[in-house]
């Protein structure tokens, strides 16, 4: 079974209306990790239905690579992001992540994807899951 990991920080939100879809487009057909930069975080994906959860640094460090798809919004590849939760380790490690990495072009950093739609979050997840990034 292929595992899925959602990274989110702050209050989960964006990691929990990925999840909430997943389940709902997918069901059980991938296991799904919830790993937050904080525990309010993990808690929030795990109630949208995460199969499994965790939080931190050390969390995000040694499970990105041992996944195989991560997805979350593009300051998970941004040291400091997050209001400083996250990391520089952590983004390093899901940039430097074997898995394939599914970023969606949602940012409060002072960071502007040229060329990335400005579409709000439900959207960008229904073309997600258009696109069959998964595969399925």
């Amino acid at each position: 079974m292929q595992k899925i990991c959602v990274i989110d920080g702050q209050g989960g939100g964006i990691g929990s209306t990925i999840i909430k879809h997943l389940k709902t487009s997918y069901g059980e057909r991938y296991e799904i990790l919830a790993l937050g930069t904080n525990a309010i975080a993990t808690a929030n994906m795990l109630k949208a239905g995460a199969n499994r959860g965790a939080s931190g640094q050390n969390a995000i460090v040694r499970t990105a690579c041992q996944v195989d798809v991560i997805i979350g919004p593009i300051s998970i590849v941004l040291a400091n992001a997050m209001l400083g939760e996250l990391t520089p380790a952590m983004a390093e490690a899901v940039a430097s992540s074997p898995a394939r990495k599914i970023l969606l072009p949602i940012s409060q950093e002072n960071v502007t994807v040229v060329g990335a739609d400005s579409a709000p979050l439900p959207r960008l997840i229904e073309t997600m899951l258009a696109d069959r990034l998964l595969g399925g």
